[in-house]
């Protein structure tokens, strides 16, 4: 290996955001990238994935879980870590309930551990369900986190990943680590799966299909959409141009819209003829099922951190998922 070469471990790398984020990584001919992934939660197809990757001989992997890893003797060194593995979606967390901590903050010291042996950099990717709704939906690093008073599965996911943090930062003091946590924001774009629940690969389907669009409760929730490529890029600024012990949110505030609004842009951008109609999500998804609060980011620090500046608008983020999924799903164009 060069003294150039990086060598780059993505947690998860076959997952969503972390299959983009290995395109991005293996574009820089100084990377040699090593994913591991379980594939519990991945939308892809890994041997079609890797046979479309333009620098594949740079790109290794194990299909395993992260505790598992870092469990084996003799282990590679990396100079970077990128930390994406874990339960998603709002649907896909439902099964692990009550399990969801104990394997996050599992896979968040095993990794901690590594760096504090090899000097590795660390970025821990968090969610911005962490911020609980924000002042009425808006979400700024240097806001209080709220923790909700009813007990639910999306809870324990957000106090799984905001102890990894709280965790991570006293660590990066006590054990002189690199870490920098991003917070992304409602992630859409190409290879999403409806599976774990997301809203707007689930849409998509509905309307090329000519069903019904499924909006819960009165499609008034805000979020604010941002491209997978503008999440992945920002992962990789954080961990090499943010400073250690500083927490990012990634998202595009432009971007910030109602389900509803989301709902009839897919509607307009399809050329679907299907019906919006308004349901209870619990009678769907059980008990456990719980709605986000609103929330969009104050990206701020990102941009003057990092240099970073989303690139995708709303509209184009539908249609690069729009296109995916015709492609994905052989379905043609609605009449």
């Amino acid at each position: 290996m060069s003294k150039t070469e990086k060598r780059v471990l993505v947690t998860g790398g076959f997952g969503f955001i972390g299959s983009h984020l290995v395109e991005q990584l293996l574009e820089d001919e100084g990377n040699l990238v090593h994913v591991v992934d379980d594939l519990s939660s991945s939308p892809i197809s890994v041997d079609r994935y890797v046979a479309q990757l333009p620098n594949r001989e740079r790109l290794s992997w194990d299909i395993r879980t992260v505790k598992d890893y870092f469990s084996r003797d003799g282990l590679p060194s990396h100079d970077e870590v990128f930390h994406l593995a874990n339960v998603v979606g709002p649907v896909g967390v439902l099964q692990h309930a009550g399990d969801i901590v104990r394997k996050t903050v599992e896979d968040t010291y095993a990794i901690a551990d590594f760096a504090a042996a090899t000097g590795a950099r660390v970025c821990d990717v968090s969610t911005s369900e962490v911020y609980g709704g924000g002042r009425d939906g808006y979400c700024s690093e240097n806001d209080s986190m709220i923790i909700t008073p009813k007990t639910s599965v999306r809870l324990e996911y957000a106090m799984a990943k905001l102890a990894c943090e709280v965790a991570l930062m006293n660590q990066a003091i006590s054990r002189e680590l690199h870490v920098v946590v991003i917070r992304p924001f409602n992630v859409a774009g190409p290879r999403q799966s409806a599976r774990g629940g997301f809203v707007l690969p689930r849409f998509l389907l509905q309307a090329l299909r000519g069903e019904d669009i499924t909006v819960y409760g009165d499609g008034k929730m805000i979020r604010a959409f941002t491209h997978v490529s503008d999440v992945a890029d920002g992962i990789i600024r954080a961990l090499r141009r943010g400073k250690p012990g500083h927490v990012y949110n990634i998202g595009n505030p432009a971007n910030r819209t109602s389900i509803l609004h989301l709902a009839e842009e897919v509607v307009r951008l399809s050329g679907s003829k299907s019906k919006i109609v308004f349901v209870d999500p619990k009678k769907l998804w059980g008990p456990l099922f719980e709605e986000a609060n609103d929330k969009y980011p104050d990206s701020d620090r990102a941009t003057n951190d990092l240099g970073w500046k989303p690139k995708h608008g709303l509209e184009e983020t539908i249609a690069d998922a729009l296109r995916y999924i015709r492609s994905e799903e052989q379905l043609p164009p609605v009449n």
